[in-house]
């Protein structure tokens, strides 16, 4: 499995552990809450990816995103939002479909088989 963080790995960076890669399942997603009581969503590709993102759609307001369906539209990785199917870059966050829209993506690092998530 391959951690895909986004970003470098930042000094001050606090490292959440989320759960046992295992539990992660190709193509899907988990729910986890960091410090302060953001939720995160985590995703693991069908390649092999992680990737994690802010669980709030930005635009049913609902914790949903965890839930969503992977895809790749020409060589994106993105989920699709279960409540009204808009697809957010799991690279970026960025909305594919609202060029002024976009959710917070967060690093990924798999240590000793765990998910962990950083937030500052």
């Amino acid at each position: 499995m391959t951690a895909v963080t986004g970003v470098s790995e930042p000094h001050g960076m606090t490292w959440t552990a989320i759960c046992a890669a295992e539990e992660v399942v190709r193509g899907g997603g988990v729910a986890a809450l960091l410090p302060g009581g953001r939720q995160v969503a985590v995703f693991r590709t069908v390649d092999d990816e992680l990737f994690a993102l802010s669980n709030i759609d930005p635009f049913s307001r609902a914790a949903v995103l965890s839930r969503g369906i992977l895809g790749d539209s020409e060589g994106v990785p993105f989920v699709a939002s279960p409540m009204l199917k808009q697809r957010f870059d799991l690279r970026t966050g960025s909305c594919l479909d609202d060029d002024s829209v976009a959710v917070a993506t967060y690093p990924v690092r798999l240590r000793g088989g765990i998910v962990h998530v950083g937030s500052p």
